[in-house]
C-alpha cells in the first residue's frame, strides 16, 4: 500500500487491516454502490479514446462511475474533489503458436472486467488476458490491489464488486442487443383498424391540418399523415400527429420516411416512446403498403430469389466504390485515422470524417480542446462540445493511428493483416442519437440526415461562441409566379445543402437504357432471369440545368386571384457559402412503395462555377403579388356556405377535351385548365401531373366564393386578414421554446426579435424565418434590413442570418458514397482530398485513393476558391 509500493510493519496482516479502514474512513461517503440505472464507464474515457487496454489503464470514479485516462483524472479530481477511484488495467498478448497457455499466467480473476468491449479487431482465442484491478486514492496516489475482501470495509467491497460486475455502459446499444431498448407496445397486437377505404400512396405525402411535407407519421388506426413535433426527430412539424391523438386516442403511428422492407419507426402517443410493432406488415398492407413485396426486392429491383443472373460484364458498385480490385496502400498519422463501425453505423463515421477535415470545425473544438475541457460539466460524457472535441482530437491527432512497429512489418504487413483499429464513437453516438428514434437505432440511415441533424446540434450548442457551420449556411431566393396574373413573389430562406435533381431523360445512353427496360420486361414476363442492369449516364451540367428550370408549386394559392392556382417556383442563391454541400437526389419510391435508388453516373467536376445562379430579384417590369395570407376556412363552412354567387369561369373547353382524350378526368382537366389561366394544354398537363396524387383531384371544380366576400374593399378596421393573422397567433404571456429561440440566434437574428417572429408564426421555425425576412425590425437602418446580396459579407445583419458570401467557384473538398438499394440498407464511405491526393475512409481502414469514384458520389463537398 502506498504511492510506490507497500507499508512496513509488523505484524503485517493486523496492521493493514487497521489502516486501510483508516485511511478509507474520510473517503466512505463518496464511494458508491451502482445502482439499476447507472452507467459504469469502464471501457472508455470521457475525453479521450484511452481504455483499459491503454498504456495508462483506465480510472473509474467510484462516485460517478465515469471512466478517465491517466492524463485526465487529475482534471477530474480537481474539479469535484472526487478522490477514489478504481483503476483497470487489460495486459493483452498473442499466443505463442501451439501453447496451450498464454504468456500471462491466468489467475483465478484473470478477467474481471465482464463486458469489457475490447478497442481492437482480432479473434480473442488467440490472446491472453490478464487484467488487474485496484483502488486508487487521490491526490498521494494510494494503492490497494483488488479483491481484498479481508482487509477493506464491507461498502467498499460491495461497490468494487459491483463496478468490476457491471454491464458496458453501452450495453443496450450494441448491436446484437440494440432493439431491447425499444419494447412492443401494449397496442400492436391488439389495434383495431378502420375500413375506411384510405390508401397512401408511395409518395406525395402532405399533412392533412398543414402544408408540411416532412416528419410525417401515419396513424396506424384510421390512416391519417400528419406532422410531428419540432425537433421530436430532428425535423420539422406543427404537433398535429398528437393533436390527432389527443382528439381520437388512436395510439400508433409509423414515420413515412422509415418504412422499409426492415420495418419502420413506430412511435405510441399513450406511451410517449417509440415502440416496437410485431404486425406492422399487417398494420401497412391496411393501407395498401405491401412490405412483404419491398421485402423481394434488393439492389436494382432485382429478385433476390433468382440465382441464374448472367454473370457481369461490369464491376459491382460495391466494388466501384470501396476499390475492392486494387491492392491500396494504407496511410497512418494526423487525419488519417479511421472509425470502427458500431453496427450499420457508416454513416455516422462518414460525415463526421468530412466535417473534421474542415478548418473551422478543427478550430472550433480542437483548436480549443483545453478550454472545453477546463470548462466541461460534471458529466462530460453528456456534453455535445467535449464529445465534438474529443472525437475531432482523436480523428486529428494521430495518435490512434500509427503504423507497424518494425518487429510487426515483417508479419504482418507482408501478410497483409496489419490495420489500425481506429476509433470507436459509442459515447458520441450516445450522445447525438439521445432521444432520436432513428439514429438511436441499430439501422442505417440516411447520411445526409444525419449531417443535418449533426449541424442542426452545433447551432443549438454554439450560442453566442463561434459557429463552425456558418461555413454551409446560404441564403436560397425563392421566385413564385402566378401563372394566371404573372405576378410575381420573392421569398428567402436558409439552406445548408444544394438538392440536385436528376433528370434521367437527358442521360447520354438514352437508347441503351430503353433496350434494357424492354429485355427486363420480358424476362419478367417469361419468369427467366433479368439482364445486366445499365447504369444511366447523365451530364452534371443536365443537373443543373433542372436545378434552374422552373417548377409547380402544389397547391398554390394566388393572392392575386385570392383562389388556388397554377404556380411555378424557380430558386437562385442569395448567397454563396464557404463549403458547398451538393445532394444528388437519387432515392426515390415506386409506385408499390418499392424503396429504389437510381442506378447513376454523373460526371461531378472538380471545379465549379455557379456565378450565374446568383439571384437578381425583382425585375423591371415585374409586378409583385399582394402580402396576403389565405383565409381561415372553418372545416364546417367547406361546402355550402357560399354568401354570394360568383360568375361562371371561363375554361377553355377545346384545351379541357384535348386533355381528356389522354384519359384524365373531365372535372380534372376543368380544374387544370382554370388554374393555368387558360394557357394551352401543355402548361395544364403540367398542372395535372402535379395535382393527381390530391384526394380531390377528380372532384368538380368548386371556387371559394366565400372567400371573395373577404377581399377588403378598403383598409378598414376590420381587415379580415389581421384577424386571421391574430388568431392564429401565439398569446403574448406563451414564451416560445427557448430551443427555437437559440437556433434563431445562433443564425444571427437578435433575440428580441426571433421571439417576436415565433410568437406571431405559433412557434413555428420555418415561419418564424419567412415572418423575419417580410418583417424587418425598425431600430435598424433600412439598408440593413435589406437582404442585398451584391456585397459578401462575414458578419451578421440585423435583420438577417449570419452568412459568410463570395464567389461562387468552388473545387471539390470530398464526397460520400453509398452503396445499397436504400438509405436505410447498404453501407457508406467517403474519399477527402488531403495534401493534393485522394484519401478512402472505409470504416477503420484509411488508405489512398487509385481510381476516386466521383461519378457515383451522393453528396458532394465544395470549397469555395479564393478571388485571386
Amino acid at each position: 500500500l502506498g504511492p510506490m509500493g507497500s507499508m512496513s510493519g509488523v505484524p503485517e496482516n493486523a496492521k493493514m487491516a487497521a489502516d486501510l479502514g483508516e485511511l478509507l474512513v474520510p473517503f466512505m461517503p463518496t464511494i458508491r454502490v451502482p445502482k439499476t440505472g447507472d452507467r459504469v464507464f469502464k471501457s472508455e474515457c470521457a475525453f479521450s479514446y484511452d481504455s483499459p487496454e491503454s498504456e495508462g489503464g483506465l480510472y473509474v470514479c467510484m462516485n460517478t462511475f465515469l471512466g478517465f485516462g491517466r492524463e485526465h483524472v487529475e482534471r477530474h479530481y480537481r474539479k469535484t474533489g472526487q478522490s477514489v477511484y478504481m483503476h483497470l488495467k487489460r495486459h493483452v498478448k498473442e499466443k505463442k503458436t501451439g501453447a496451450t497457455s498464454g504468456a500471462f499466467p491466468k489467475r483465478r480473476n484473470g478477467k474481471v472486467f465482464l463486458d469489457l468491449e475490447l478497442n481492437r479487431d482480432f479473434n480473442s482465442e488467440d490472446y491472453d488476458f490478464e487484467d488487474e484491478a485496484k483502488l486508487v486514492i487521490f491526490p498521494d496516489h494510494f494503492e490497494i490491489a483488488l479483491p481484498n475482501i479481508e482487509e477493506l470495509p464491507a461498502l467498499v467491497t460491495i461497490a468494487c464488486d459491483a463496478v468490476l460486475n457491471s454491464p458496458s455502459a453501452y450495453k443496450k446499444q450494441e448491436p446484437e442487443s440494440w432493439e431491447e431498448d425499444i419494447q412492443e407496445s401494449r397496442h400492436s397486437r391488439s389495434l383495431r383498424q378502420q375500413d375506411n377505404g384510405v390508401r397512401i400512396r408511395p409518395s406525395g405525402w402532405k399533412c392533412q391540418k398543414c402544408e408540411m411535407r416532412e416528419n410525417l407519421w401515419l396513424n396506424l388506426t384510421d390512416g391519417a399523415v400528419l406532422c410531428g413535433k419540432w425537433f421530436f426527430d430532428g425535423a420539422g412539424g406543427n404537433g398535429h400527429a398528437l393533436d390527432h391523438y389527443k382528439d381520437t386516442n388512436f395510439p400508433l403511428a409509423v414515420k413515412l420516411e422509415t418504412i422499409t422492407p426492415d420495418g419502420a419507426d413506430v412511435y405510441s402517443f399513450e406511451e410517449e416512446e417509440a415502440v416496437l410493432d410485431p404486425n406492422i406488415s399487417e398494420h401497412l398492407s391496411h393501407f395498401g403498403i405491401d412490405m412483404l413485396q419491398m421485402q423481394q426486392r434488393t439492389e436494382n429491383g432485382h429478385d433476390t430469389d433468382n440465382n441464374n443472373s448472367p454473370p457481369r460484364s461490369r464491376p459491382s458498385e460495391w466494388e466501384v466504390i470501396q476499390e475492392s480490385g486494387s491492392k491500396l496502400k494504407s496511410v497512418y498519422g494526423s487525419g488519417y485515422t479511421g472509425v470502427k463501425n458500431l453496427g450499420n453505423s457508416c454513416y455516422l463515421g462518414c460525415v463526421m470524417q468530412v466535417l473534421f477535415s474542415i478548418p473551422e470545425f478543427q478550430r472550433m473544438y480542437v483548436g480549443n480542446l483545453q478550454r472545453i475541457y477546463d470548462y466541461s460539466p460534471l458529466d462530460p460524457s453528456q456534453d455535445f462540445a467535449t464529445q465534438m472535441a474529443k472525437l475531432g482530437y482523436g480523428l486529428l491527432s494521430g495518435q490512434f493511428s500509427k503504423p507497424p512497429m518494425k518487429s510487426e512489418l515483417i508479419e504482418q504487413v507482408m501478410k497483409e493483416e496489419y490495420k489500425q483499429k481506429g476509433l470507436s464513437p459509442k459515447m458520441f453516438k450516445a450522445l447525438v442519437s439521445k432521444g432520436h428514434p432513428e439514429f438511436s437505432s441499430s439501422r442505417q440511415q440516411d447520411a445526409q440526415e444525419f449531417l443535418q441533424h449533426v449541424i442542426t446540434l452545433v447551432e443549438r450548442n454554439s450560442g453566442g461562441s463561434e459557429n463552425p457551420s456558418d461555413v454551409f449556411r446560404f441564403l436560397t431566393e425563392e421566385r413564385v409566379q402566378c401563372c394566371q396574373t404573372r405576378r410575381v413573389r420573392y421569398n428567402q430562406r436558409v439552406d445548408y445543402v444544394m438538392q440536385l435533381p436528376v433528370p434521367i431523360e437527358a442521360a447520354t445512353n438514352r437508347e441503351e437504357l430503353l433496350a434494357y427496360e424492354a429485355k427486363r420486361r420480358e424476362a419478367e414476363e417469361n419468369q427467366r432471369a433479368p439482364p445486366e442492369p445499365v447504369r444511366a449516364r447523365v451530364p452534371f451540367t443536365a443537373c443543373l440545368q433542372a436545378f434552374t428550370e422552373p417548377d409547380n408549386v402544389p397547391d398554390f394559392w394566388s393572392s392575386a386571384l385570392q383562389a388556388k392556382s397554377a404556380g411555378v417556383k424557380t430558386s437562385r442563391f442569395s448567397s454563396f457559402p464557404e463549403y458547398l454541400i451538393l445532394q444528388i437526389k437519387k432515392f426515390t419510391f415506386g409506385v408499390d412503395w418499392i424503396p429504389k435508388k437510381l442506378d447513376l453516373s454523373i460526371d461531378v467536376p472538380d471545379f465549379l462555377d455557379l456565378n450565374r445562379f446568383r439571384a437578381t430579384g425583382l425585375q423591371t417590369g415585374e409586378e409583385e403579388l399582394p402580402n396576403l395570407s389565405p383565409p381561415i376556412v372553418l372545416p364546417e363552412d367547406t361546402r355550402g356556405t357560399s354568401l354570394m354567387n360568383t360568375l361562371p369561369p371561363e375554361i377553355d373547353e377545346a384545351a379541357v377535351m384535348q386533355l381528356a382524350e389522354m384519359g384524365f378526368p373531365l372535372e380534372a382537366c376543368r380544374k387544370a385548365v382554370y388554374y393555368t389561366g387558360n394557357m394551352g394544354p401543355e402548361m395544364a398537363f403540367n398542372w395535372i401531373i402535379a395535382h393527381m396524387e390530391e384526394p380531390d383531384f377528380a372532384e368538380p371544380l368548386s371556387l371559394p366564393s366565400s372567400t371573395i366576400e373577404l377581399l377588403p374593399s378598403s383598409a378598414s378596421e376590420t381587415d379580415p386578414f389581421a384577424a386571421a393573422a391574430a388568431a392564429t397567433a401565439t398569446p403574448l404571456d406563451n414564451s416560445p421554446p427557448e430551443e427555437s429561440v437559440a437556433i434563431l440566434t445562433s443564425m444571427g437574428f437578435p433575440r428580441s426579435h426571433t421571439i417576436q417572429a415565433l410568437r406571431a408564426t405559433n412557434n413555428n421555425l420555418e415561419r418564424a424565418l419567412d415572418w423575419i425576412f417580410t418583417h424587418p425590425e425598425e431600430e435598424p437602418s433600412d439598408a440593413l434590413s435589406d437582404m442585398a446580396d451584391t456585397e459578401p459579407t462575414n458578419q451578421a445583419d440585423a435583420a438577417g442570418p449570419r452568412v459568410k458570401d463570395g464567389p461562387g467557384r468552388y473545387e471539390l473538398l470530398a464526397f460520400i458514397s453509398h452503396m445499397g438499394a436504400s438509405t436505410m440498407s447498404g453501407h457508406y464511405v467517403c474519399h477527402i482530398k488531403k495534401e493534393g491526393r485522394w484519401v478512402i475512409y472505409n470504416d477503420h481502414k484509411v488508405s489512398l485513393s487509385e481510381r476516386p469514384p466521383k461519378d457515383l458520389g451522393y453528396i458532394y463537398f465544395y470549397r469555395r476558391l479564393s478571388s485571386s
